[in-house]
């Protein structure tokens, strides 16, 4: 009995360690948990950065063409050339709520040289700025603003052949003597600023109607003023005091200082742009811009009309077919058969391979 005694005491004792040990266990676990949530409410809450807003979009593409053609005791005919030309178009775009402001600029330059005329010729020249101002009043239809700048970057020539002896091939020299100069930087350049509103109903079609326009044609070079229209300065107005003359290649070089440099037009301007892809390798973009001179002749329409098309056969090399259409009442334009100049229609046509890459940020 009194062993038995002793084992039950024991136990009790045991137990009660036990129990004492598991509520001083529990205790801390409790400690434990309260000072994690008290640690984890006490945590900042981590600060999320929204991402900085893009609000630009510029894409810029650049195609070299080289063509090169050598013949040799061909039968048929034909001249050895080689031709370099670089067209280039640019996008810097940018959008905010009801506000955008879309620029695009176009530059062009080639040249070619033949066999017949041994000597670097222009065949390609183009300098074309747009900026347009937008707020969007409706779904399709935008308040603008919207300036163009169009002229090229140096000098062009028409190249009559020169007279030689009979059985001589003419010189560099003499060819580049009896040249005849027709355009040069800002000779002419037409600088317009119209403010209208902008119907656009889908992503390719953009038709801007601006019947508030202001349109200047500048021509730096004096020989070349007569030919684009300038107007007499006033102490010059008197015909038979001060009489037109030309040279020998039928420029005004005696006339030039007569004309002002610039003139002013005030009317009205409609462009219409369409721009599209038929599929990822094949981009058409065509672009008319019209003019009204309200002050002057105002059924005397200014047209230019430019085409772009160009074919992606891979990622770096496509085909490339640009056209551009110019019709200018003031403009004349000096040919065989129209010495003193006539009024018609200018067309340039230009279609090359050659190597592409484009440079794209978007949003």
């Amino acid at each position: 009995m009194r062993r038995i005694l002793e084992y039950s005491f024991v136990l009790l004792g045991m137990l009660a360690g036990v129990s004492a040990f598991s509520q001083e266990t529990k205790k801390d676990a409790q400690t434990a948990a309260a000072e994690a949530a008290k640690a984890l409410a006490d945590t900042p809450e981590p600060v999320v950065v929204p991402p900085k807003p893009v609000y630009w979009t510029n894409n810029f593409t650049t195609t070299l063409n080289f063509a090169q053609m050598n013949l040799t005791s061909w039968a048929a005919g034909g001249n050895n050339n080689y031709t370099l030309t670089s067209i280039n178009r640019g996008n810097a775009n940018w959008a905010k709520g009801k506000k955008y402001w879309n620029n695009h600029l176009e530059l062009d330059y080639g040249f070619i040289y033949s066999q017949d005329k041994p000597i670097v010729q222009k065949n390609a020249d183009r300098l074309l700025f747009t900026s347009t101002w937008g707020y969007k009043v409706t779904e399709k239809l935008n308040y603008t603003a919207n300036f163009v700048y169009n002229s090229q970057l140096a000098s062009g020539w028409n190249y009559p052949t020169p007279s030689v002896e009979a059985g001589e091939e003419p010189t560099p020299k003499q060819w580049k003597d009896a040249r005849i100069l027709r355009s040069g930087f800002a000779s002419p350049a037409y600088v317009t600023l119209g403010l209208g509103i902008a119907w656009v109903p889908n992503k390719w079609l953009t038709v801007n109607f601006a019947p508030l326009t202001g349109s200047t044609t500048v021509v730096g070079i004096e020989k070349l003023r007569k030919n684009y229209g300038m107007t007499r300065k006033n102490k010059f107005e008197d015909l038979e005091t001060y009489p037109d003359a030309k040279d020998d290649k039928g420029i005004y070089f005696v006339t030039g200082k007569y004309y002002r440099p610039a003139t002013f037009a005030f009317g009205t301007q409609l462009i219409t742009n369409v721009k599209f892809k038929i599929n990822n390798n094949f981009d058409v973009n065509s672009n008319l811009i019209l003019f009204s001179n309200y002050l002057k002749n105002p059924q005397n329409i200014r047209v230019n009309w430019d085409n772009t098309i160009q074919w992606r056969l891979n990622k770096y090399f496509s085909l490339t077919l640009v056209t551009n259409l110019i019709y200018d009442d003031n403009v004349l334009i000096i040919e065989e058969d129209f010495p003193n100049g006539h009024k018609t229609i200018q067309l340039k046509e230009t279609m090359q391979f050659g190597f592409t890459y484009s440079f794209t940020n978007k949003k």
